[in-house]
């Protein structure tokens, strides 16, 4: 298992976008069905046919997610400075470096000042940032930083454990390797105390490695 955890920078660096520009289905077809004859393959073959249309209409869904939206926030003035952590989120990614997917369980916790976060935005926010070509360790500190903004502070941590099929079934083939990245931010940071509560209760959510 590989971890990494890192605190943000003084000053955040810029969200990296998704495709800006419309994507052409009929090129990305032409393109897969390119792709099938420069790999032997018949695409008028039975089984293939059809196949580069459904390929390109994948990719345009895939990297055309839902917009995190602006997260609902609830005044709850009688907190006392608890934890919440949302954990059980898994979304799917493509690995920039290979172009293959990745698994990502993703686990958000904050220590809520007045206000609470509508649960399901955590899973959008997730979402979000995963629907494009990723690297694990830029997804979790997106995710973070988003939050942090929702959140209107610092408060925040982030872990993410991923299964990368790019070392699960290339290379060297390691199906039961794991990569977790955590960021922290504001008192995650600096409270061990708080930092090792988070991460207690994250490995506790995924259980064995």
């Amino acid at each position: 298992m590989t971890t990494s955890i890192a605190s943000p920078a003084a000053t955040p660096t810029a969200v990296v976008p998704g495709p800006a520009a419309a994507i052409d289905t009929g090129r990305v077809a032409g393109l897969v069905h390119q792709l099938l004859v420069e790999l032997g393959e018949n695409p008028a073959r039975e089984g293939l046919t059809g196949t580069p249309d459904r390929v390109a209409a994948w990719w345009k869904a895939f990297l055309s997610p839902d917009d995190a939206a602006a997260a609902t926030c609830f005044t709850e003035s009688r907190l006392g400075g608890q934890l919440v952590i949302v954990g059980g989120m898994s979304v799917w990614s493509i690995c920039e470096h290979h172009m293959l997917p990745m698994n990502l369980q993703v686990a958000a916790g904050y220590v809520p000042d007045g206000e609470v976060v509508g649960l399901s935005k955590f899973g959008r926010i997730s979402q979000h940032f995963a629907g494009r070509l990723q690297v694990q360790e830029r997804f979790t500190r997106q995710v973070s930083e988003y939050l942090e903004g929702v959140i209107g502070h610092e408060d925040v941590a982030v872990a993410v454990r991923g299964v990368h099929l790019c070392m699960s079934m290339r290379g060297v083939r390691m199906e039961e390797a794991r990569t977790t990245t955590v960021h922290s931010g504001g008192r995650f940071g600096t409270d061990p105390v708080l930092s090792q509560q988070f991460l207690t209760l994250t490995t506790g959510l995924w259980g064995a490695p």
